[in-house]
Protein backbone atom coordinates (compact mmCIF):
# COMPACT_ATOMS: atom_id res chain seq x y z
CA UNK A 1 0.00 0.00 0.00
CA UNK A 2 1.24 3.41 -0.82
CA UNK A 3 0.41 7.00 0.75
CA UNK A 4 -0.04 9.74 -1.22
CA UNK A 5 -0.04 12.98 -0.01
CA UNK A 6 -0.76 16.32 -1.66
CA UNK A 7 -2.26 19.99 -0.77
CA UNK A 8 -5.47 21.21 -1.04
CA UNK A 9 -4.37 23.21 -4.50
CA UNK A 10 -2.65 20.43 -6.01
CA UNK A 11 -6.02 18.04 -5.23
CA UNK A 12 -8.06 20.93 -6.75
CA UNK A 13 -5.56 20.97 -9.98
CA UNK A 14 -5.61 17.35 -11.01
CA UNK A 15 -8.45 15.38 -8.98
CA UNK A 16 -8.11 12.59 -11.55
CA UNK A 17 -3.87 12.18 -10.08
CA UNK A 18 -5.65 11.78 -6.61
CA UNK A 19 -8.19 9.53 -7.72
CA UNK A 20 -6.33 6.94 -9.53
CA UNK A 21 -3.74 7.57 -6.92
CA UNK A 22 -6.33 6.11 -4.17
CA UNK A 23 -6.15 3.06 -5.98
CA UNK A 24 -3.08 2.03 -4.34
CA UNK A 25 -3.63 3.58 -1.05
CA UNK A 26 -4.59 6.40 0.88
CA UNK A 27 -4.15 10.31 -0.60
CA UNK A 28 -3.79 12.40 2.28
CA UNK A 29 -4.88 15.87 1.49
CA UNK A 30 -3.53 18.73 3.67
CA UNK A 31 -4.38 22.00 4.51
CA UNK A 32 -1.60 24.44 4.57
CA UNK A 33 0.86 21.97 5.51
CA UNK A 34 -1.58 19.85 7.76
CA UNK A 35 -3.28 16.55 6.89
CA UNK A 36 -7.37 17.62 6.65
CA UNK A 37 -8.42 14.58 4.73
CA UNK A 38 -8.45 11.59 3.55
CA UNK A 39 -9.34 10.31 -0.40
CA UNK A 40 -9.99 6.42 -0.27
CA UNK A 41 -10.86 3.97 -3.03
CA UNK A 42 -14.74 2.79 -2.58
CA UNK A 43 -13.35 -0.63 -2.31
CA UNK A 44 -10.87 0.52 1.08
CA UNK A 45 -13.76 2.40 2.34
CA UNK A 46 -15.93 -0.92 2.20
CA UNK A 47 -13.23 -2.62 4.06
CA UNK A 48 -12.67 -0.33 6.51
CA UNK A 49 -16.27 0.09 7.44
CA UNK A 50 -17.35 -3.46 7.06
CA UNK A 51 -19.81 -3.01 4.44
CA UNK A 52 -18.71 -5.49 2.34
CA UNK A 53 -20.07 -8.10 4.50
CA UNK A 54 -23.58 -9.50 3.84
CA UNK A 55 -26.01 -11.15 6.22
CA UNK A 56 -25.23 -14.58 5.09
CA UNK A 57 -21.48 -13.95 6.76
CA UNK A 58 -23.37 -12.37 9.45
CA UNK A 59 -25.49 -15.42 9.82
CA UNK A 60 -22.75 -17.89 9.85
CA UNK A 61 -20.88 -16.77 12.07
CA UNK A 62 -19.76 -19.17 14.97
CA UNK A 63 -21.41 -18.85 18.18
CA UNK A 64 -24.51 -16.99 16.88
CA UNK A 65 -27.14 -19.86 17.44
CA UNK A 66 -26.47 -18.91 20.99
CA UNK A 67 -27.62 -15.74 20.45
CA UNK A 68 -31.35 -14.94 22.18
CA UNK A 69 -33.01 -12.49 20.26
CA UNK A 70 -36.30 -12.01 22.42
CA UNK A 71 -39.19 -10.78 19.99
CA UNK A 72 -43.08 -9.68 20.59
CA UNK A 73 -45.70 -10.15 18.45
CA UNK A 74 -47.05 -6.58 17.16
CA UNK A 75 -50.60 -6.58 17.99
CA UNK A 76 -50.55 -3.04 15.21
CA UNK A 77 -52.68 -3.61 12.01
CA UNK A 78 -52.65 -1.76 9.25
CA UNK A 79 -55.97 0.07 8.64
CA UNK A 80 -57.20 0.61 5.32
CA UNK A 81 -56.89 4.88 3.82
CA UNK A 82 -59.74 6.84 2.39
CA UNK A 83 -59.31 8.86 -0.94
CA UNK A 84 -62.11 10.84 -0.79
Amino acid sequence: MTITSMSSREFNQDASKAKKASIHGPVIITDRGRPAHVLLSIEEYRRLTGQDRKIADLLAMPGIEDVELPLRRSRDCARGTEFS
